[in-house]
């Protein structure tokens, strides 16, 4: 009987967690007008669209093994319906990005940031940075930089 019970509740408990990890990244921050960040991204009548104006690629050039660099990418509303950037996320702990709290009206300019630490990274680095936003024709725009770090004088 013991055999049984032990790997049912194992069974149900891995069950249970596998449920819930499948909800997505948490969402975070006031949203003005009303229109919750959940619902913006789910709701396509409150969609969108994003003119990048600048490149979604940077090339940085060359820093040295310890620098703090910033990016930025200009964007602009060209919808009619207000921009609401739900989360920026990059793709190593090695860069970290600001997320807008407030929506962004129909016509309005922005600034997705990030700072990019070298320490460590010595070579070529590729990074990206992930903005899930209340976008058509997806709601996940991706930007990218490279960066050179070299190995500071001994």
């Amino acid at each position: 009987m013991k055999r049984v019970f032990l790997p049912a509740i194992l069974f149900s408990v891995i069950l249970a967690g596998c449920q819930n990890s499948n909800q997505g990244p948490a969402l975070r921050g006031p949203v003005g007008g009303g229109l919750s960040q959940n619902k913006a991204l789910k709701d396509s009548a409150n969609f969108t669209t994003i003119q990048w104006l600048d490149s979604t690629y940077r090339d940085l050039g060359k820093v040295t093994d310890g620098d703090q660099v910033e990016v930025t990418y200009r964007f602009r509303n060209t919808g009619n319906k207000p921009l609401i950037i739900a989360q920026v996320s990059a793709s190593c702990g090695c860069t970290i990005p600001e997320t807008p709290q407030e929506p962004f009206a129909p016509g309005a300019e922005g600034l997705i940031k990030a700072r990019f630490n070298s320490s460590g990274r010595v070579g070529t680095n590729n990074k990206e940075i992930y903005v899930m936003a209340n976008t058509t024709p997806s709601t996940l725009n991706q930007l990218e930089f490279t960066i050179q770090v070299q190995a500071k004088d001994r």
